[in-house]
C-alpha cells in the first residue's frame, strides 16, 4: 500500500468508519425506486460519508465534554475494518434481491447482479471526496477559531469559528455553486425548449394554436407547447374508436416567449381561446403544466376520447426547469402564472350564461398539480364554483394535499386517504378506489391520482428522524415489503428516488398511465360511457403505448 494512502486510512476516525460502514450497508436496502449500480454507488458513497460525519461529531462531542476517552489503538482499527468490510460484503450480496423486490411488484425483468465491484468502487470514490470536503471544512474552522482565540476565550472562538465556517461554506454552495448550476440548467433547458423539431410542422388549420391565423406565434410556443398543440387525437381518431362522429379537440397553449409578462400571456391565452371557440365546447380544462412546460398526453388524450372531442384545454408555460429541480429550489414557482390564467379564464367564464357555457375543470401533474391547487381561492369561487379537478402526482410541498392527508380518516392509510364523507375529495391509484360505499359526490369533484411508489409525492424531510406514516402496514401495492426506515438514511434514499422518479415504467413511480387517468376522469367529469367501453378504451391506450414502445 502506498504511504500516502496508508496515512489517510490511518487518520480516519474508528467511530466514523464504523458508522460509515453501517450507513453504506443500510443504503443498499430498497426504498421506492429500483436503482442502477451507478445511482446506488453514488447514494452509498454519500451515505457512508454522512455516517462517517456522525461518528466524527459524536467523538468530538465526547472529547469536548472531557469524558474518559476509550483507547483507539491499531487493534481497534483493524477490527472496525474487518467487521465493516464483512458487513458491506454481506449486504452487497443481497443488494440484487432487494432491488428485485421492487422490480417484481412493477412487473420488470429481474437483475441478476447488483454489479457489486463497480458499485463499491463508485461508493469509495464518492466517500473519499466527501471526507476531503469535510477536512477542508475542519481546517477552515481551525484557521478562523485560531485567529479569534487571540481575542476571545478558546471555547468561544471554537463556536464562533464553526458558525463562520458554516456560513462561509453555505454561501459558497448556495450563492455560487447552486446558483451557477441553476443558471446552467435554466440556460440548457431554455435552449432545448427553443429547438424547432423538423417532425412537428406549423399547423395548417386556422383553428390550431400556432397556425398562421393564430394569435400565438409558433416559434414562441417552445418545444413542449408545440408538441402539445400538434399532438393528440383528431376527430377522425376519436370517431373511428367510437364508430360515431366526433370533434377535433381544442388545445390552446402560450409559451414563455409569446409575451413579456405573465399577465400578457394569460390575456393572450384567453383571446386565443375565444378565437378558437373554446367556450362553445361542453367541457373546458385549465391545465398547469410541469416545470418544463410539458403537458402529459397520458392525461389529456383519454380525456378527449371520453368526451368525443367536445372539449377544450388551455395551458400557460412558466418555466424551463424540470419539476423535481424546481420543487427543491422554489416549490411555488409558477403559482403566479397559474393564478393569472385561472383569473382570466374564470372571469370570462362566469359572465357567460350558465346553460350555454362549458363545465370547467382544473388539471395538473407534479409541480403543475401543486400550482393548480394554488390557482383558485375557494372563497373567490364559492358563489359560482368550477365543476372539479384532477391532480396527479401531487408534490409533497402541496399545502392543500398535506392538509387533506393529515385530516384523513385514521383508519385509512396515508398513501390512500379517505377524507371526510368523500363528497368533495377522493384519492385513487393503480386500482380504481373512487367508488366509496355510501359516499355521494357533491357539486365539486376533486380527485388526487397518486401512486404509493411516487417519491415526488411521498418525499418527507421528517424521515430524517422519524418513520413516515405511509411506510406503515398496510403498504401500497407497489412498495417493497423490504423497505425499512433508518434515521437520516431514508431521507437520502427518498431524495435520490425523487430525482429518478420519472425513469420508472408507466404506472409506477412518477409516470402515470392512461388507464388510471381514465378512471379518474370518469369520476370527475361523468361522461356517458358503459363499463365495457371503459375496458375497450383502456385496451386501446395500452395498445397505443405498446406500439409507441416498439418504435422507440
Amino acid at each position: 500500500m502506498r504511504p500516502w494512502l496508508s496515512n489517510i486510512l490511518a487518520s480516519l476516525s474508528p467511530l466514523g468508519l464504523a458508522l460509515g460502514f453501517a450507513f453504506f450497508a443500510a443504503s443498499l436496502t430498497p426504498s421506492l425506486m429500483p436503482r442502477s449500480f451507478i445511482v446506488q454507488g453514488a447514494l452509498s458513497g454519500v451515505s457512508a460519508g454522512v455516517g462517517y460525519l456522525f461518528g466524527v461529531v459524536i467523538a468530538w462531542l465526547w472529547n469536548y465534554m472531557e469524558l474518559p476517552a476509550p483507547r483507539t489503538g491499531r487493534f481497534l482499527r483493524v477490527v472496525v475494518w474487518v467487521v465493516g468490510v464483512a458487513v458491506a460484503i454481506g449486504f452487497l450480496w443481497q443488494a440484487a434481491g432487494w432491488q428485485n423486490s421492487i422490480r417484481e411488484l412493477w412487473h420488470m425483468d429481474p437483475v441478476e447482479s447488483a454489479e457489486p465491484y463497480k458499485l463499491a468502487g463508485i461508493a469509495a470514490v464518492v466517500f473519499f471526496i466527501a471526507v476531503l470536503v469535510g477536512r477542508v471544512f475542519r481546517l477552515t474552522c481551525l484557521a478562523i477559531s485560531g485567529w479569534l482565540a487571540r481575542f476571545v476565550p478558546r471555547r468561544v472562538s471554537n463556536v464562533i469559528g464553526g458558525l463562520i465556517a458554516i456560513a462561509l461554506f453555505w454561501s459558497v454552495v448556495d450563492g455560487v455553486l447552486l446558483r451557477a448550476a441553476m443558471h446552467v440548467a435554466d440556460s440548457s433547458f431554455q435552449k432545448v425548449d427553443a429547438l424547432l423539431e423538423p417532425d412537428v410542422p406549423v399547423p395548417a388549420e386556422s383553428g390550431r394554436t400556432g397556425s398562421p391565423a393564430s394569435l400565438v406565434t409558433w416559434d414562441g410556443l417552445g418545444r413542449q407547447g408545440r408538441n402539445f398543440v400538434a399532438s393528440g387525437p383528431t376527430a377522425s381518431d376519436i370517431g373511428k374508436f367510437w364508430n360515431a362522429t366526433a370533434k377535433d379537440p381544442i388545445r390552446v397553449y402560450v409559451g414563455l416567449n409569446n409575451a413579456e409578462t405573465i399577465e400578457q400571456r394569460a390575456s393572450l391565452a384567453l383571446e386565443e381561446m375565444k378565437r378558437q371557440g373554446a367556450f362553445d365546447r361542453s367541457l373546458l380544462v385549465i391545465i398547469v403544466p410541469t416545470g418544463t412546460g410539458w403537458v402529459d398526453p397520458a392525461a389529456m388524450d383519454p380525456f378527449e376520447y371520453l368526451h368525443r372531442g367536445d372539449v377544450a384545454s388551455v395551458a400557460l408555460q412558466y418555466s424551463y426547469l424540470t419539476s423535481w429541480l424546481s420543487l427543491l429550489v422554489e416549490p411555488e414557482y409558477g403559482a403566479e402564472s397559474a393564478k393569472a390564467l385561472f383569473h382570466e379564464v374564470y372571469g370570462y367564464w362566469t359572465k357567460l350564461p350558465h346553460d350555454k357555457r362549458p363545465k370547467l375543470y382544473l388539471h395538473g401533474l407534479s409541480l403543475g398539480s401543486l400550482n393548480s391547487q394554488l390557482s383558485a381561492d375557494l372563497f373567490d369561487i364559492v358563489a359560482d364554483p368550477y365543476q372539479g379537478a384532477l391532480w396527479s402526482g401531487p408534490p409533497f410541498e402541496s399545502a392543500m394535499w398535506r392538509s387533506v392527508t393529515a385530516g384523513r380518516d385514521p383508519q385509512s392509510p396515508a398513501w390512500l386517504p379517505r377524507f371526510r364523507d368523500g363528497s368533495v375529495i377522493r384519492f385513487t391509484n393503480q386500482n380504481n378506489e373512487l367508488d366509496i360505499p355510501g359516499a355521494v359526490w357533491g357539486p365539486i369533484r376533486m380527485v388526487y391520482l397518486q401512486y404509493a411508489s411516487d417519491a415526488v409525492t411521498f418525499f418527507d424531510a421528517h424521515s430524517f428522524y422519524r418513520e413516515p406514516e405511509w411506510m406503515r402496514v398496510p403498504r401500497g401495492p407497489d412498495v417493497s415489503p423490504s423497505f425499512r426506515w433508518f434515521p437520516a438514511l431514508t431521507m437520502l434514499q427518498l431524495l435520490v428516488d425523487m430525482a429518478t422518479a420519472t425513469t420508472s415504467p408507466m404506472g409506477y413511480g412518477h409516470v402515470y398511465a392512461p388507464e388510471h387517468y381514465i378512471d379518474a376522469w370518469i369520476a370527475v367529469t361523468e361522461p356517458k360511457i358503459e363499463p365495457g367501453q371503459v375496458t375497450e378504451l383502456k385496451r386501446h391506450f395500452r395498445d397505443l403505448q405498446a406500439d409507441s414502445d416498439s418504435h422507440d
